[in-house]
């Protein structure tokens, strides 16, 4: 037995559970590790469902859904924040394009940006004071056709 064979077999040993850990996390699905929440947004042309994940921690919104490659078109993300005012949000990290709804407390949509360019870090401003931000695929808003105004029925709002 030589000490560079003792070396590679030590190191091996100590390599493989962070290996292990890594690639357990890597490979997670999201909604793996987190409950989907129903959520209903009611346009002219009628009611939308979705089932979302709610980002309600400062862990949770610093990382939303930066690192996905892939959402279904019936998924988002819901910001929840503990006061009424006005938020900006970037796309750092985050591969796929998306459209984001600003929501009052009463659930209106106050504000939608579409088509979010991925990776970006310019600031997108929510316009105005709000409760929630709601992050869909990119072209959903359009398709469904989301304006001001119009209706998100979720839990955390009071309608």
């Amino acid at each position: 037995m030589t000490k560079a064979w003792l070396i590679e077999v030590v190191s091996r040993i100590a390599v493989a559970p962070v290996l292990a850990l890594w690639l357990a996390l890597a490979f997670a699905g999201p909604a793996a590790a987190q409950a989907l929440e129903p959520l209903t947004i009611v346009t002219a042309s009628g009611e939308h469902a979705f089932q979302v994940e709610i980002a309600n921690t400062v862990d949770q919104r610093a990382k939303g859904l930066m690192y996905r490659r892939f959402m279904p078109a019936d998924r988002g993300m819901l910001f929840e924040f503990e006061t009424n005012a006005p938020v900006g949000f970037w796309m750092e990290n985050t591969y796929i394009s998306l459209d984001m709804v600003f929501i009052s407390p009463n659930g209106t949509v106050t504000r939608v940006f579409p088509n979010a360019e991925p990776m970006s870090q310019a600031v997108i401003p929510s316009g105005g004071p709000c409760l929630g931000v709601l992050e869909i695929n990119a072209g959903v808003a359009a398709k469904i056709g989301l304006a001001v105004g119009d209706k998100v029925r979720a839990a955390f709002f009071k309608s």
